[in-house]
């Protein structure tokens, strides 16, 4: 498996641990995490679903359609896009600065964006 690859499912995994402690806390204490339940959605759905679905996919995808990845750079700059994406969107939410939130859900996007186009030329019939 390429190292990216093992390192978006390992952040998945990470990510998944870093939700259910945000869970927990906001059990515990709701006070101490200020946006909780945005924080814990979106390290569940963005942190532990996305980055598992764009590691499996990226090592899956182009043995499923018999080539080899569009473009291992641009699967390289998801990989940084959408993990800065992520932690600055749940930064601007717990420091309560809606510009870095934006920034970090632009991010976020874009990290989806280019793994979308990277996986339909993929597999797009020759």
């Amino acid at each position: 498996m390429h190292w990216r690859n093992r390192l978006f499912v390992t952040l998945s995994l990470l990510y998944g641990l870093l939700g259910g402690g945000v869970a927990l806390g906001q059990i515990i204490a709701p006070a101490w995490i200020p946006a909780g339940r945005l924080i814990h959605a979106h390290f569940m759905l963005l942190g532990f679903v996305a980055m598992m679905i764009y590691g499996i996919g990226l090592h899956v995808l182009p043995r499923f359609s018999g080539r080899a990845l569009y473009s291992e750079r641009l699967a390289d700059v998801q990989l940084l896009a959408a993990n800065l994406g992520l932690w600055l969107l749940l930064l601007g939410w717990w420091l309560f600065l809606p510009a870095l939130s934006l920034a970090g859900g632009i991010l976020a996007w874009a990290g989806m964006a280019l793994f979308s186009i990277n996986a339909i030329i993929t597999v797009r019939p020759r």
